[in-house]
């Protein structure tokens, strides 16, 4: 095998959950006056939720305190956890539950590279709870994507160099990311258009082709 281990990102490439964040930011960005759509919304993929902040405040005029920003960022992550309660197993398609199965079967090891503090709740709320074998998210690193952190703490969490592991990624900050750990990776999305990306994944079955 090419790799020993697979790190995904969640959020665009296990799952989407992009209209979620937007009605949570749209929340907030409503309160303040500020316009907010979804190409705005687009450049948040794969980035902190304080950065993802800074640029909706890109059409504020206004001057907010560092505490309040904290305030904005919290209420925006309450809104975002209860839309999260409302998907289900139906949210995992088919086509990602068996590609994921087939790899797994194959004897790769596999993780989550998310810079989502959220991750395991959603993983619970598709039904994928205990079936990666780490989980490296916003929770248990300090510097989000581009930074290679997130994926370097997966793959020390797998004890699999990470010269051996492939990211899957579908934001370009992610793609940076995983080059910059010494990792190949293959971009599904916007990722893909990145000359980063090792592999262009046009579906994610794609993988399996990829891996062999």
């Amino acid at each position: 095998m090419k790799y020993k281990a697979i790190i995904f990102d969640l959020d665009g490439v296990i799952c989407h959950t992009d209209h979620y964040h937007y009605q949570a930011w749209k929340h907030i960005a409503d309160k303040l006056g500020v316009y907010f759509d979804e190409v705005i919304n687009n450049r948040l993929r794969g980035i902190s939720r304080m950065e993802s902040f800074e640029i909706i405040l890109e059409g504020y005029d206004g001057i907010i305190s560092d505490g309040e920003k904290m305030r904005y960022v919290a209420e925006k992550n309450e809104i975002y956890k209860k839309l999260l309660l409302d998907m289900s197993p139906k949210d995992l398609s088919d086509e990602v539950k068996e590609t994921l199965e087939k790899l797994k079967n194959q004897g790769f090891r596999l993780a989550i590279g998310s810079s989502s503090r959220n991750a395991g709740t959603i993983l619970r709320q598709i039904g994928l709870a205990r079936f990666f074998d780490a989980v490296s998210d916003g929770n248990n690193i300090s510097k989000s994507k581009p930074d290679p952190e997130v994926f370097l703490q997966a793959s020390h969490s797998l004890n699999v160099p990470p010269e051996d592991c492939l990211v899957v990624e579908d934001a370009r900050a992610g793609v940076e990311a995983a080059a910059a750990a010494g990792m190949d990776c293959a971009g599904i999305g916007d990722a893909a258009k990145s000359d980063l990306s090792i592999y262009k994944l046009n579906t994610f079955s794609d993988l399996l082709r990829v891996v062999q």
